[in-house]
């Protein structure tokens, strides 16, 4: 049976077209047709997000539809959520995300929360004027595969290399990968802290923490 008679390409359409009502009838019909929870999600809803991801790089979409366009999936995710299995969601791996303290602009971070959700990944979001041992603790107690350090502020950018630096300290620094970004990072940046990988952007920053896994995925102990 072809994707299109599964409903799931209706589905993707309705979140680019921004419209969460019809994403959620469009989704109430699939499980009445008895589509599955799981193909439902990566086959539509998952598929619809990663089109306004790309849309989004390509600065044909902006905050305000990215925004519209989540709001379209959660009200698609709402009616499959009490169906799924705990398996079903955050297989790819786990993500601890959050602004480091000082800086209150979290946009960018929600939509790589939304994205990297989208594409299968437990994401664990600590906000915004997140304190450094906040950031280490959840590292500590939640043991994500990658750490992702928002900053839009020069003022507040700093505090992404005393994250880094207290990881080292507390011997966490090797069971976790860093990812930072923001609009006053760069790469150099990124480098000079010792961070893993820098994203300009969420599109950006799903491919590099996937990037980051690859080589990780069979060996990370994931509990």
């Amino acid at each position: 049976m072809s994707e299109n008679s599964n409903g799931f390409a209706a589905i993707a359409q309705a979140i680019v077209d921004l419209q969460p009502r019809k994403t959620a009838q469009l989704v109430q019909d699939a499980l009445r047709a008895g589509r599955a929870p799981p193909d439902i999600l990566l086959q539509g809803l998952a598929r619809g997000m990663n089109r306004v991801g790309e849309l989004f790089a390509a600065k044909e979409f902006f905050v305000p539809e990215v925004l519209m366009a989540s709001r379209a999936m959660d009200a698609g995710f709402d009616l499959l959520r009490p169906l799924l299995k705990a398996g079903d969601r955050g297989n790819q791996g786990r993500v601890v995300l959050g602004v480091v303290q000082g800086d209150i602009h979290d946009i960018g971070k929600n939509i790589v929360k939304v994205l990297l959700e989208a594409a299968g990944f437990e994401v664990i979001d600590l906000g915004r004027d997140v304190p450094v041992a906040s950031f280490v603790h959840s590292v500590r107690e939640q043991r994500p595969q990658v750490l992702g350090l928002s900053s839009l502020m020069t003022t507040t950018m700093p505090l992404m290399a005393v994250i880094i630096n207290e990881l080292q300290k507390q011997g966490l620094r090797d069971k976790v990968r860093v990812i930072v970004g923001g609009a006053p990072v760069n790469s150099d940046y990124a480098r000079s802290i010792g961070a893993d990988a820098y994203a300009p952007d969420a599109p950006a920053a799903v491919r590099e923490i996937r990037r980051l896994l690859e080589p990780q995925e069979k060996s990370r102990d994931q509990p």
